[in-house]
């Protein structure tokens, strides 16, 4: 009797462990997902405005429309009174050169080109009524005046004034701050610089001066130096 229990035991617990794993079997099993990608601390100073960034899309410019036909800012006529300009207020003196000769004009062209606008309208007012005032009293444009016709018009505007407080009436702010300018392109030219150097009035290492088209402090040639100060023709 007891043998017969116990086999009926067996015989019943081998069955369901057929049917649990029958039931295991068919029962799907999920696939794993891959764990969750931790998300970026922030944001930080260095990130901001970076995720908001959206590629622009690339299409073809015509050079034409990027680049600036013209490379000049003043009209051929305000350009030729500039000339004029620099050329009576500081001619050559002994060795060294004049605007002229150190490409003042064609420096200022750019200096002023990439000025403030007020500083714009001033040399552009002002080379205009330089060059009317011509015409009014000589009958000729300012780019052919005659030494002293240009005295009869630049002196009684010219002004001694502080550093940074030019005259405060329009056209005298423009005859003294151009005056300057041109002084001060002129004296720190490259050309200004080698003449200092061929009289052997400049010092190693002292100053730096300008290049026509890009600066370049290491360029070789002789070291610019101190450079002593013109002969005025107008104070």
């Amino acid at each position: 009797m007891r043998r017969r229990d116990f086999v009926k035991a067996v015989v019943a617990a081998s069955v369901s462990a057929r049917t649990m794993l029958g039931q295991q079997a068919a029962t799907p099993v999920a696939p794993s997902t891959p764990p969750p990608t931790p998300a970026a601390p922030g944001p930080v100073p260095w990130m901001r405005g970076l995720m908001e960034v959206k590629p622009l899309s690339m299409t073809p410019i015509v050079p034409d429309a990027v680049a600036q036909t013209n490379a000049h800012f003043f009209i051929d006529r305000q350009m030729a009174t500039l000339r004029r300009l620099s050329e009576i207020l500081l001619p050559p003196s002994k060795d060294y050169p004049g605007a002229i000769e150190a490409g003042t004009p064609k420096f200022l062209d750019f200096l002023i080109g990439v000025s403030p606008s007020d500083r714009q309208q001033m040399y552009q007012s002002g080379l205009d009524r330089l060059d009317a005032e011509s015409h009014q009293h000589f009958g000729v444009s300012f780019a052919n005046v005659q030494p002293a016709q240009a005295d009869q018009l630049l002196r009684p505007w010219l002004r001694t004034w502080m550093t940074d407080h030019p005259p405060t009436e329009p056209y005298a702010h423009f005859i003294n701050v151009a005056h300057s300018d041109i002084r001060t392109a002129t004296i720190n030219s490259q050309a200004w610089s080698e003449a200092a150097s061929a009289t052997s009035q400049n010092e190693p290492d002292v100053g730096l001066y300008w290049f026509p088209v890009e600066p370049d402090l290491y360029r070789e040639g002789p070291a610019p130096g101190r450079r002593p100060t013109p002969q005025k023709r107008y104070s």
